[in-house]
């Protein structure tokens, strides 16, 4: 009889950690090496540093990324920062997806934004690529713009022509004192996005 349960737990927890359904993708833009570790254009990276380090996941060389995952309330977080540079971030993303066989609506994408104040965070479910090279290439990889996005304000403060500089500069002495509070809520996001629904955690961090 024990057997007999037994394997039928088996099976269902076998069950559990194959589901597709409970399978998130959090792909973190950036760009690799030690030049824009601290960069506007980085905090994507940032972000899943810090969720990684909150949740104890090691982040592993592997194909076209770094990736770590974890286990968090019955879901399989898997956490990628592409080392393909910014500019080509879709073919990580649409390998790691075919990879892992995450659904579309599973996906979410963490990537920095010019058209927000810094600190704000903005969760959607679909959008245009505002011009971000990164979004840019996701969107030719997937064929698609229905794909969740999670989009962190770095302000635009920056003369007329300097928008490259300010977006891979270094963050200033105001923004980093406010960094720690805003990658801790960065990182509750994340976790409210695979546990309570991309629609809930809209409604309660959209603009947190």
């Amino acid at each position: 009889m024990l057997s007999f349960f037994g394997r039928i737990l088996g099976k269902r927890n076998e069950r559990e950690k194959t589901d597709p359904m409970k399978k998130f993708l959090i792909a973190g833009l950036g760009n690799i090496g030690p030049k824009y570790e601290n960069t506007r254009h980085n905090i994507g990276f940032k972000i899943l540093d810090e969720l990684a380090q909150k949740r104890e996941a090691t982040f592993e060389t592997q194909k076209l990324g770094d990736v770590a995952s974890f286990r968090f309330k019955g879901r399989t977080f898997i956490l990628l920062k592409p080392s393909t540079y910014m500019n080509l971030s879709g073919k990580a993303v649409n390998y790691w997806m075919q990879k892992e066989k995450i659904a579309l609506e599973n996906l979410l994408v963490v990537t920095d934004d010019l058209n927000l104040d810094f600190g704000t965070i903005r969760l959607k479910t679909k959008g245009s690529d505002g011009g971000h090279n990164g979004l840019k290439d996701i969107q030719s990889q997937l064929n698609t713009t229905k794909y969740n996005r999670f989009r962190f304000g770095i302000g635009d403060k920056f003369n007329q022509g300097q928008q490259v500089d300010y977006v891979l500069g270094e963050w200033g002495d105001e923004e980093r004192k406010h960094m720690p509070e805003r990658l801790e809520t960065s990182a509750e996001l994340i976790l409210s996005f695979g546990t309570a629904g991309v629609s809930n955690t809209m409604n309660s961090f959209n603009g947190k």
